[in-house]
């Protein structure tokens, strides 16, 4: 399936798939949409409730998994805010197609986001090898795997889950309860999900299977999004 290179309304990157009309990112906004669905209402929230005033450095280790590691955007957005919160962050990124070398070269990321490094952490993000951990930054570790996102097999693995698969209207099956029946078991106890979707169908599978939602003001472009709770 053909995919491209797209400038979003932020002036940062995404990858389109034309046949869908469908974006990896908002096209109001890329980095704009990563910051406020999965740092601000995701990373940001969880480290006020249950890090900041915690005093032991176990409080401050953070497991993650994404669904959907994609262009790398929302790892790299992690890493930079895991720095400022002096959080150590385990971040799984599940991705069954994974982005081209090609693409990753043509995204802007490290022009917006900068940080000490910036261009070889970006890269290091892409070029180290899947299915096992790697020490991207002193406080970052990554593993990538490359599987359907119903293989997931975790138990009470992660604090925090961005899900930020494709859309509903094209994938519906990545969105229902089977699905986060999944994210469910794979959420320590009080650990969160956060995603840019609002649908309501969403949030009843959600809830089907045990969450509890919250509907939030959405990113640039979009009236709502969910966060939902263990």
């Amino acid at each position: 399936m053909k995919r491209e290179i797209i400038i979003t309304g932020d002036g940062s990157t995404t990858i389109q798939i034309p046949e869908w009309n469908e974006q990896y990112h908002s096209i109001h906004g890329a980095i704009q949409e990563a910051n406020h669905v999965f740092i601000k209402h995701g990373l940001q929230h969880y480290n006020t409730l249950y890090c900041s005033k915690e005093a032991d450095s176990e409080s401050k280790n953070i497991g993650i998994l994404e669904i959907g590691f994609g262009t790398g955007l929302n790892a790299f957005i992690t890493l930079i805010e895991a720095q400022k919160l002096g959080l150590h962050i385990n971040y799984t990124g599940v991705e069954a197609y994974p982005v081209s070398p090609q693409e990753i070269d043509a995204l802007n990321y490290t022009n917006s986001l900068q940080t000490e490094n910036s261009d070889i952490l970006f890269n290091k993000l892409h070029s180290t090898t899947w299915e096992e951990a790697h020490k991207i930054h002193d406080d970052f570790t990554l593993t990538k795997r490359q599987q359907f996102f119903s293989k997931i097999k975790d138990v009470e693995e992660y604090n925090i889950i961005y899900f930020d698969a494709f859309g509903a209207r094209v994938q519906p099956q990545l969105w229902t309860e089977d699905i986060f029946e999944i994210m469910f078991k794979a959420l320590k106890p009080k650990g969160v999900l956060v995603t840019y979707s609002a649908k309501g169908s969403v949030r009843r599978a959600m809830q089907a299977v045990g969450f509890k939602v919250e509907r939030l003001p959405g990113p640039p472009g979009k009236r709502e999004m969910l966060r939902a709770s263990k």
